[in-house]
């Protein structure tokens, strides 16, 4: 959509088969923010910081609940800062075009000004700023290193020259952040210390959340090309991108539950039938806007895999 200083265009909306134009009732308030930060897709954040102190607390048996929130605050901010970001980014690059199939975009669609929009994303990150002062304060330079790593590569997803999101290299940004360092912060903050099984899980958490970017990418790949995006899912095609979605779903299944995953790790098994059921509807379905159930089924999908790996290493 082109974004000039006159009133915004009203394009199709497809809400439970219904077509209603997007900006006829915009909402506002906290209905909006909600809308804008995607709660769908917030689990992303909580499922590594579910695994990494699921770990700590079976390898120490204890577990305290100061850095447990605190990282939980921190991951959901930076996230919900990167999605601001990225709302705000794709309207003025024109990424959020009207033949894009996802959910609404609050500044594409000219419910919120882009100045609004990044006001809000730097408001979520100076709030994961402060909480990753109190993490520094217990975990030391490691977790500063991370946490300022961490808020760059959120600006850097949609900001900057070359923009994370327009690049093949999405999915191993999300398994770096969201996969690895998530996992491995939050072990490292119980513990003070870094175990093979740790970043183990890191990882397996890590595709599992690339797995939803590519739900995402694999839906918009039409769009994506007429706004100069070159995604993993471009880059590989139709049937590659089947393929990889279906790996990065039952590789972390199956390392978890081998005997060089974490103990108990083998109750993940119970997460198969989830993931079959999804790489079918994956290969099955038209790409458009059916694949936002995917999307969001297979945010849920690691959330589950996350309490199944939690509940197995506790018992």
């Amino acid at each position: 959509m082109k974004l000039d200083s006159g009133q915004p265009e009203k394009p199709s909306l497809v809400i439970d088969g219904q077509h209603s134009s997007r900006a006829d009732q915009p909402p506002d308030g906290w209905r909006l923010w909600l809308l804008a930060i995607r709660p769908k897709t917030l689990t992303i954040s909580v499922a590594p910081v579910m695994t990494g102190s699921a770990l700590a607390f079976a390898d120490t048996g204890g577990l305290d609940p100061r850095p447990f929130a605190a990282s939980l605050l921190g991951a959901l901010a930076i996230q919900a800062g990167t999605n601001l970001y990225n709302d705000v980014g794709d309207a003025l690059r024109g990424g959020d075009q009207p033949l894009r199939q996802g959910p609404p975009r609050v500044t594409a669609l000219g419910w919120a000004t882009p100045e609004r929009v990044k006001r809000a994303a730097l408001a979520c990150f100076a709030l994961a700023a402060l909480v990753g002062l109190y993490l520094v304060w217990l975990g030391g330079w490691p977790i500063a290193v991370l946490g300022l790593a961490s808020l760059l590569a959120g600006w850097a997803y949609s900001g900057g020259p070359r923009p994370i999101a327009y690049t093949p290299t999405g999915e191993a940004f999300v398994i770096a952040f969201f996969g690895i360092g998530a996992v491995g912060g939050t072990y490292y903050l119980q513990t003070l210390s870094l175990t093979g099984q740790s970043i183990m899980a890191g990882l397996a958490m890590g595709a599992v959340a690339a797995a939803v970017l590519l739900a995402n990418n694999y839906r918009d790949m039409e769009p994506d090309r007429l706004a100069g995006r070159r995604t993993l899912a471009i880059r590989m095609g139709v049937e590659a991108s089947k393929a990889a979605y279906g790996l990065l779903l039952l590789l972390p299944i199956a390392v978890l539950a081998s005997p060089l995953g974490p103990k108990g790790g083998w109750l993940c098994l119970g997460a198969l039938p989830l993931a079959l059921w999804l790489i079918l509807r994956f290969a099955t379905r038209a790409r458009g806007a059916a694949f936002n159930a995917i999307l969001a089924s297979t945010a849920r999908f690691q959330l589950v895999l996350a309490a199944l790996v939690s509940l197995g290493v506790m018992l």
